[in-house]
């Protein structure tokens, strides 16, 4: 589904650990690096703590894209949190995509605490292909048929 590119703001959050990705984001803004201002982050302590269950009701509460961003493999700061989440998230997507709903609207990336550069054109260049894909497709749908089609396969993960 294409959209008009200029007319649609796509809505982003980010699920960020705290000692990598945010302080990456922190660090790209005080460096004063000028990025999309689309992006809304949570922290998570760890990387490990994301589940597919925080990407299912970021999706249901209207939300057209997910930028999901820890430790580089080997440097998480709880050794091997990070490790759950890049087990878990690929096999994720496969369902996403059997329920309809574009892979591409999450975006899974490395960032570590010195690389706000990095970050910042990552985001813009998700901003842009987010504008391609237009609106989330279930941002208007019935949220219990979303639930009832998702959690089943969510507690598998």
């Amino acid at each position: 589904m294409e959209t008009n590119v200029s007319n649609f703001n796509p809505s982003i959050l980010g699920i960020f650990c705290h000692w990598c990705s945010y302080a990456g984001a922190d660090q790209a803004g005080t460096s004063r690096m000028q990025r999309a201002a689309n992006l809304r982050i949570i922290r998570v302590m760890c990387g490990g703590r994301i589940t597919p269950e925080f990407i299912i009701t970021a999706l249901k509460d209207g939300i057209d894209g997910i930028l999901i961003s820890h430790c580089h493999p080997g440097d998480c700061h709880y050794v091997s949190g990070n490790l759950k989440t890049i087990r878990r998230i690929p096999l994720f997507l496969s369902y996403l995509k059997q329920f309809g709903i574009n892979p591409k609207r999450i975006k899974y990336i490395f960032v570590s605490a010195s690389e706000g550069a990095k970050l910042t054109n990552i985001v813009n260049k998700f901003v842009e292909e987010l504008k391609i894909l237009g609106p989330s497709p279930i941002k208007n749908q019935n949220p219990n048929f979303i639930e009832k089609s998702l959690q089943n396969k969510v507690k598998i993960i």
